[in-house]
């Protein structure tokens, strides 16, 4: 077997499903398995999974383990030569996984790949490529300042070594996620990505960020962005520092104003002014049941459009890699997106990094 990919969830049903339509058409060439790992969701994920993909490989935790703990019990029945460690809350490519299983055949001393990752709102995420966050760089993260926390130097579309990548979408051969032990379990969620990417390089090996195919991440539904997500991040960012470097007290403070920082702003956050925006559907065989609830004008592709439009993209019309590249292609025209699973009455989208996703069912 060539790819085991790995998809930890907790309480994420819908984009889940979604998640898995789109990995299901990208593994269709390659010997492959999935396996979904559950946090003791309550949203009857499970059950959605066992009736509408029966060939995955579920496994049902009791309780909410965390990130690194749940990964690491995955990988222990994964089958594959390569594993892919993969958010729920993703969309992939039909060529996302060929495209990087052929660059990283290629490869003499691999470490683990990431790729281009774009927001639920067709923006590139500066995060799918990072730099080791030296004491400078992490206090000037917490007090706002992501310069050199991103690998900058690297371009969206270049493939190239990088230091750190995203928990969100990583590949790597399952004998090096054994060799370094998987993931460490001192993290809960958070920070356990950059623990993995650096003890990749402290061995030796050659991390990768590859910009050759692109994935959205919606990243505002299983991570909400509010005080107690930087809370945690930057806790799991202090345990990474004192297991690497040495304890150091200015970081400490950084860390602990930067948090309270956030905590008073963020209330006071100016809000976007509304903006109406009208449905638009780009689809081939639109569904009733949506047409009667949203009414959308239906066109076939993106470029038809202006500004303001709420667009629906219809996943049994469109591939996904027709889906990812229409959000890129529109994502300076003032409008949002969603995309209608296959056979599914319901749409899901967010607008941004930091926004939870919407699920309209109709």
């Amino acid at each position: 077997m060539k790819l085991s990919v790995v998809i930890l969830n907790y309480n994420v049903r819908y984009f889940l499903e979604l998640c898995l339509q789109s990995v299901e058409a990208s593994l269709e060439n390659i010997p492959s398995e999935i396996i979904v790992i559950d946090n003791d969701s309550k949203d009857g994920s499970c059950t959605m999974v066992k009736e509408k993909f029966p060939s995955v490989v579920l496994i049902e935790n009791n309780s909410n383990i965390g990130f690194s703990k749940a990964n690491n019990q995955a990988v222990q029945v994964a089958k594959g030569e390569y594993v892919c460690i993969l958010n729920p809350d993703t969309v992939v490519a039909e060529d996302t996984f060929e495209s990087i299983l052929d660059f990283a055949e290629k490869q003499t001393n691999l470490g683990v790949i990431g790729c281009r990752l774009i927001d639920g709102s067709g923006k590139y995420l500066p995060e799918s490529k990072r730099n080791i966050p030296l004491v400078d760089i992490a206090i000037k993260k917490v007090l706002g300042n992501s310069q050199h926390y991103y690998a900058n130097h690297i371009m969206e579309y270049e493939t190239a070594r990088v230091e750190v990548l995203v928990g969100a979408f990583m590949v790597l051969k399952r004998s090096l996620y054994n060799s370094l032990e998987g993931f460490d379990e001192d993290y809960f969620m958070y920070g356990e990505d950059i623990d993995f990417s650096f003890k990749s390089l402290k061995k030796g090996y050659d991390n990768y960020y590859y910009g050759g195919t692109t994935v959205i991440h919606y990243k505002g539904e299983s991570t909400r962005r509010n005080a107690i997500y930087f809370k945690r991040f930057y806790g799991a960012m202090q345990i990474f520092y004192k297991k690497h470097f040495k304890s150091n007290v200015l970081f400490d403070l950084g860390v602990f104003f930067g948090i309270k920082l956030f905590t008073l702003i963020k209330p006071f956050k100016q809000h976007q002014p509304e903006i109406k925006f009208k449905p638009v559907l780009v689809s081939t065989n639109s569904n009733a049941q949506l047409v009667e609830k949203l009414n959308p004008k239906i066109i076939s592709s993106v470029d038809e459009i202006d500004s303001n439009f709420e667009i629906i993209l219809d996943a049994s019309s469109l591939s996904f890699k027709s889906i990812i590249d229409q959000m890129q292609a529109s994502n300076t025209k003032q409008s949002i997106f969603k995309i209608q699973p296959k056979n599914c009455n319901y749409i899901l989208g967010s607008n941004s990094a930091d926004s939870v996703g919407d699920v309209i069912q109709f």
